[in-house]
């Protein structure tokens, strides 16, 4: 892997405060850059499951996998950027729109497979999930018209078949 190559990272956590700074600092301290980070209750409330999509040398990823794994509210954590994995996100993305721009904008919805949840005389939100690279491709071409707003929910992972993420 190159220096530039964003790893992604699944982490089964102690749903309790503080963990979360402990292992940003872990990655901050190594070099690492988070680029996504998506926390959520696991099934058992009191766990938690972290993807965290992150960039830095590949040299340090190793340490921050067993310095991380060290800590005590993390149950395991596991490197994905090489397994076969299902990855999504999803964006909400306010599109300022008239009425002459509205049946382009539309059509772009209805081809990337977005669903307009949100619909004014001058703007729209529209729902996308799907890869990152779906998503990129979506706002390059939405940004020929005028995005107001725009949220990621950062990557999401799960390991294809019976193996546990």
């Amino acid at each position: 892997m190159k220096t530039n190559d964003v790893h992604t990272i699944s982490l089964y956590v102690a749903n309790k405060p503080g963990v979360l700074a402990r292992i940003a600092q872990v990655f901050s301290r190594r070099g690492f850059n988070i680029e996504s980070l998506v926390v959520s209750p696991a099934m058992d409330g009191h766990y938690s499951r972290m993807t965290i999509a992150a960039q830095g040398n590949p040299d340090g990823l190793e340490q921050i996998i067993k310095h991380t794994s060290k800590l005590i509210d993390v149950l395991h954590c596991f490197d994905h950027s090489d397994e076969n994995v299902v990855s999504k996100e999803l964006a909400l993305i306010k599109i300022g729109v008239d009425a002459g721009m509205r049946p382009e904008v539309l059509q772009l919805v209805e081809h990337f497979g977005c669903k307009v949840v949100d619909f004014t005389e001058s703007s729209l939100i529209i729902m996308v999930t799907g890869d990152t690279d779906k998503l990129d491709a979506l706002i390059r071409m939405l940004n020929k018209f005028r995005i107001i707003e725009l949220v990621r929910t950062g990557r999401v992972i799960m390991v294809r078949g019976e193996e546990v993420t």
